[in-house]
């Protein structure tokens, strides 16, 4: 039975404000996340891939300790099994997420790593037609389909060269990284812990992991602009990035907001183009389909909360 009473403009934000600052909050997370390329390829072109991450989990160790300093938020007991969960969570959303992504970085094109990585929010919605029992599977299939060739238009559009340049550990690894960044995409709003106490333990541990890493490739970390770039990707895209993004996730759920994660590969390239790339109408039309991909998993993930 269809929900009488509900305004046409609120269909989209079935929970109102809840809703709103979901999207706030993922969009916040996008545009952060849309610099990491960009950033990641100029310090991965004269630093080790040890180096670029240890600034990284430095930063964002900083934020979260920040975020939690200023968080009045106690944290109920718990037991000793039921604080691995969130651990866990954290551990493979944060460092797994990361450390693959930049391995594949430094394997392969960025620009294919980067499409490989980002097919996790198409792992989310195949988590969505699996688990939630969505009243148009085969539609969100098909729009989640579409999305993906967007992505691939976006990425590939416009570059003279061949496919499938990297070796087989960039590619393992930026599809692990994905895997990883879906795992937590459903998990972070099925566990009760805020998302700074999820995240400052995991972004420690690689601190420690990293700074082993740099120890054991004899390396020096960088200085003056490097270095503040690579604080940035720890404060910016990783800190702040996965913190705006774990909110939205527990203000509105996984399937709700995770296809706004598709904007990422769009925001990225506008700032390559901006950069001296060059954007073409085959980009373009990829953007379409990423944008009306977006757009009709989203109705149909309110449509199905509209009805009872």
């Amino acid at each position: 039975m269809v929900k009488h009473g509900d305004s046409a403009p609120y269909r989209f934000f079935p929970h109102g404000s809840g809703s709103i600052s979901a999207l706030v909050f993922a969009a916040g997370a996008v545009a952060l996340w849309s610099t990491n390329a960009l950033v990641g390829k100029s310090l991965l072109a004269n630093h080790s891939v040890s180096q670029v991450q240890f600034l990284q989990f430095a930063g964002a160790a900083l934020v979260f300790a920040l975020i939690r300093f200023m968080s009045r938020e106690s944290a109920p007991p718990v037991g000793a099994r039921a604080a691995l969960l969130p651990l866990a969570v954290g551990f493979i959303g944060l460092v797994g997420t990361m450390v693959l992504q930049y391995i594949a970085f430094a394997s392969m094109p960025v620009i294919e790593a980067n499409l490989v990585a980002y097919t996790w929010p198409l792992m989310v919605a195949a988590a969505v037609i699996l688990f939630e029992n969505p009243r148009r599977p085969a539609l969100l299939g098909l729009a989640a389909t579409l999305g993906f060739i967007g992505v691939a238009l976006v990425i590939s559009g416009g570059r003279d060269r061949t496919w499938f340049q990297g070796d087989l550990v960039g590619y393992c690894a930026a599809f692990g990284s994905a895997l990883c960044m879906a795992f937590y995409s459903v998990m972070v709003g099925r566990v009760a812990t805020s998302p700074d106490r999820l995240l400052l333990p995991s972004s420690l541990i690689g601190v420690a992991l990293t700074l082993a890493w740099c120890a054991r490739d004899g390396v020096a970390l960088p200085t003056g602009t490097d270095l503040a770039l690579g604080l940035y990707l720890g404060a910016g895209p990783m800190g702040l990035g996965y913190y705006f993004w774990s909110r939205a996730l527990k203000l509105e759920g996984s399937g709700k907001v995770a296809v706004v994660a598709y904007l990422t590969p769009i925001a990225s390239t506008l700032l390559l183009t901006l950069s001296g790339e060059r954007l073409t109408m085959t980009a373009v039309a990829g953007a379409v389909l990423v944008i009306g991909s977006c757009v009709a998993v989203g109705l149909e993930r309110s449509e199905a909360e509209n009805y009872v």
